[in-house]
């Protein structure tokens, strides 16, 4: 079940994850590109050519309508990958790349 949300642009999935309507992009997505690499809504709209500035300014509109939550479930996603990441073994490379004091 899909839920429309008061901004033209935006869905809850079942999950009630925000999605960008259209596509399968959720909105934590662009935030992150947003914050990671300070691109402003044009550079967003340049890197992701299939969204239209109205679904960028709508994303980041929710964002900041629902930072607290949305900043909650991003810090979660990070520390299930920091998780996922500690229980994996060293790849071939990266341990040759110890041995030699590399990294």
């Amino acid at each position: 079940m899909i839920v429309e949300t008061r901004y033209e642009h935006i869905i809850l999935n079942e999950a009630q994850i925000p999605l960008i309507a259209g596509t399968t992009m959720k909105v934590v997505e662009l935030v992150l590109d947003h914050k990671a690499y300070g691109w402003s809504p044009e550079e967003l709209h340049f890197q992701h050519p299939y969204l239209t500035l109205g679904q960028i300014y709508s994303a980041l509109a929710f964002y900041w309508d629902h930072q607290e939550a949305l900043d909650q479930d991003i810090e979660r996603r990070l520390q299930m990958i920091d998780q996922v990441q500690q229980g994996m073994k060293p790849t071939p490379l990266e341990a040759r790349l110890r041995a030699k004091g590399l990294i």
